[in-house]
């Protein structure tokens, strides 16, 4: 594996001394007032990647999405004008909830005309007005235009849906800011082959971003999944990243490109050859356009050894797009200070053959088993934040993106609360 060195000035941090090198404190991630004020000051406040847009294929296609920690339901819906629609899932009538099948609190997807709500068949279009109210007459007054289906901001970029909850907030594409534009091209439509991963993990959403954040654990905490010998060389050389950028409040980490595919395929196992994937994904390039050349956002430092850059735009969505051209996204849904459901997607253009389906299969069941390892030990982490003996750490150059994220989730919170008052 090469080595790469820091930067001519120094280090990485040094780029940016609004950070600074002492150590960070830890409490946000433990406290429950401060999960409170997250709730309100960022996840209430900015905009949220809930999907995309293949889950909605045709007019009436439609799913929810549960934002425990925005205290609220949505269901995202494809109207007759082909425009895509976020609303609050709640029936106008005594606020019921409007599209759920057997468990009010699993989400649900499908097709159909309208929506009717379970309790008193109230029906709504898919553009949100109410059409139809059972027993209307015995209404006082009722005017069927006031009472529509409550909406949320909706906005598309490059495939990706977000919402945000706060109707004064500035355009998606404004937020993204320039770290979303220099993405804009990459062929993300071509990739509808997707593999999914959704559990809860008993940790703070923060410490599961900071795992994927830095990969300095990489070769200690997986080295079981790479041969005996390839593991003491990773051990042996460490980590060091490519490439740092933050564009605040999003940043991003770019590395090399490990083993797809190996110089010397004996530094892999022997599944890994027949198939030619493995955690980095298949070896071989999809033949499709806008991977050559790519949009100047991937691989910025242009480095010849690149294998995969990883985009946090804040606060919880993390977008991977690795060189073999295939794309991997993860988002982290906060249910309490030390609970979050964790969801990830791998997303390859279909495979033509089976030998391209099992190398897409090999792909997503060696990450599942990297995830674990990850989450089993945040797990680990939580419990002892808890025991608050120490509360704030040390974290090196190569953590930079940990320090990042901290401050502007603490900046947030603070600026909420003076705003406040």
């Amino acid at each position: 594996m090469p080595h790469f060195s820091k930067p001519a000035a120094g280090s990485w941090t040094e780029h940016y001394p609004e950070l600074g090198t002492r150590p960070v404190d830890y409490t946000d991630s433990i406290d429950p007032a401060c999960y409170a004020a997250e709730q309100t000051a960022i996840f209430k406040k900015t905009w949220l990647n809930v999907g995309r847009v293949e889950q909605l294929p045709k007019t009436g296609s439609y799913f929810t999405k549960e934002l425990a920690v925005a205290d609220t339901s949505l269901v995202l819906v494809r109207g007759k004008d082909k425009r895509i629609r976020a609303f609050h899932n709640l029936c106008r009538h005594r606020g019921n909830k409007l599209v759920w099948n057997d468990y009010p609190g699993e989400e649900v997807k499908g097709t159909c005309r309208q929506f009717t709500c379970k309790y008193h068949a109230w029906r709504y279009d898919l553009e949100g007005n109410l059409t139809f109210v059972q027993q209307e007459k015995e209404f006082f007054d009722l005017d069927k235009a006031d009472f529509g289906l409550k909406s949320v901001r909706c906005e598309v970029w490059e495939g990706f849906i977000f919402v945000n909850l706060d109707p004064d907030a500035a355009p998606l594409s404004q937020y993204l800011g320039e770290l979303g534009k220099g993405l804009e091209g990459y062929p993300f439509h071509e990739m509808t082959e997707v593999f999914t991963y959704k559990a809860e993990v008993g940790s703070n959403w923060k410490l599961f971003i900071d795992a994927f954040a830095e990969f300095y654990h990489a070769p200690v905490l997986h080295q079981k999944q790479a041969t005996k010998e390839e593991a003491e060389k990773l051990l042996g050389y460490g980590f060091e990243a490519l490439h740092y950028d933050i564009r605040s409040p999003h940043s991003m980490i770019s590395s090399w490109g490990g083993m797809s595919p190996p110089k010397d395929p004996s530094m892999v196992k022997p599944i890994e050859r027949v198939l030619r994937s493995g955690l980095f994904g298949p070896w071989d390039r999809p033949d499709i356009e806008g991977l050559d050349p790519l949009p100047p956002g991937v691989n910025p430092a242009g480095h010849r050894a690149w294998g995969v850059d990883s985009f946090h735009f804040f606060p919880n969505f993390m977008l991977l797009i690795w060189a073999p051209g295939w794309y991997l996204t993860y988002h982290y849904w906060p249910t309490a200070v030390d609970r979050h459901i964790f969801e990830a997607n791998l997303y390859f253009v279909p495979a033509k053959t089976a030998r391209e389906r099992l190398a897409h299969e090999l792909a997503a069941v060696t990450f599942k088993e990297y995830a674990l390892q990850d989450a089993n030990t945040l797990e680990a982490t939580q419990t002892m934040l808890k025991s608050r003996a120490v509360t704030e750490f040390p974290l090196n150059d190569q953590e930079i993106l940990l320090r990042h994220l901290h401050k502007v989730a603490g900046d947030y919170v603070k600026e909420h609360a003076d705003a406040a008052g």
